[in-house]
């Protein structure tokens, strides 16, 4: 028997598009290991399935052979102008979009004005009052944060003004108390001395008694 030729389309069935890229990627793999072994090549393949799975072989490291091949000149001169074009694409993008923004903060500054339409002014008319009103509102929040802050100082230099307050209190009430201790001391120092004097007898009298029985008098 004759082999068939297969038509080269995509295979309808599931089943037997999965058979064949089995069987097709081994002999791949296979006939890549040949050349490798035969003809001293370095070889490296990537395979992805309708899955994307992953499949690949290499005759040495996949990393170095992928190196290898960015660094050819001819694959980055053939990459370049396509990344060029991209670039070039972004930029003029990007300097659109500046050039828009710059132009819509000059109307928003009051410059500019007269090459804009009726509409167009209406619309930055609300844009600027709807910006005012955002501005008044964060300035309100601010004064309300700026007004607690000084309330809660406040009441932290009233309660330290009646600590100190307390303290001076107590402290002339010690010094009473010393003051008061102090002079009743004194008062009772006086009175014993007192009582010493009138209790003990007084000498030039005793003298003259003792010279009076002497003289038999």
């Amino acid at each position: 028997m004759t082999r068939q030729k297969i038509q080269i389309k995509k295979i309808d069935n599931i089943a037997a598009r999965q058979v064949t890229f089995s069987k097709r990627r081994r002999g791949l793999f296979k006939k890549a290991h040949e050349l490798a072994t035969l003809c001293d090549a370095d070889i490296a393949l990537i395979v992805f399935s309708a899955s994307g799975k992953l499949f690949d072989y290499s005759s040495s490291s996949m990393h170095e052979l992928l190196g290898r091949h960015n660094k050819l000149p001819e694959v980055n001169n053939f990459c370049q102008p396509q990344y060029q074009q991209m670039e070039k694409s972004v930029c003029a993008n990007l300097r659109e979009e500046f050039a828009a923004k710059t132009k819509e903060l000059r109307h928003m500054k009051g410059e500019e004005l007269q090459e804009l339409g009726i509409e167009e002014l209406k619309k930055l008319e609300k844009l600027l009052e709807i910006g005012l009103n955002r501005v008044l509102e964060t300035k309100d929040e601010k004064f309300l944060k700026e007004i607690d802050a000084v309330k809660e100082k406040e009441a932290l230099l009233m309660k330290e003004n009646q600590r100190l307050r307390n303290q001076v209190r107590a402290l002339n009430r010690d010094q009473q108390e010393q003051q008061a201790v102090g002079v009743g001391g004194s008062s009772l120092g006086s009175k014993s001395i007192t009582s010493n004097s009138s209790s003990s007898p007084n000498p030039s009298s005793q003298d003259c008694d003792d010279i009076s029985l002497k003289l038999g008098l």
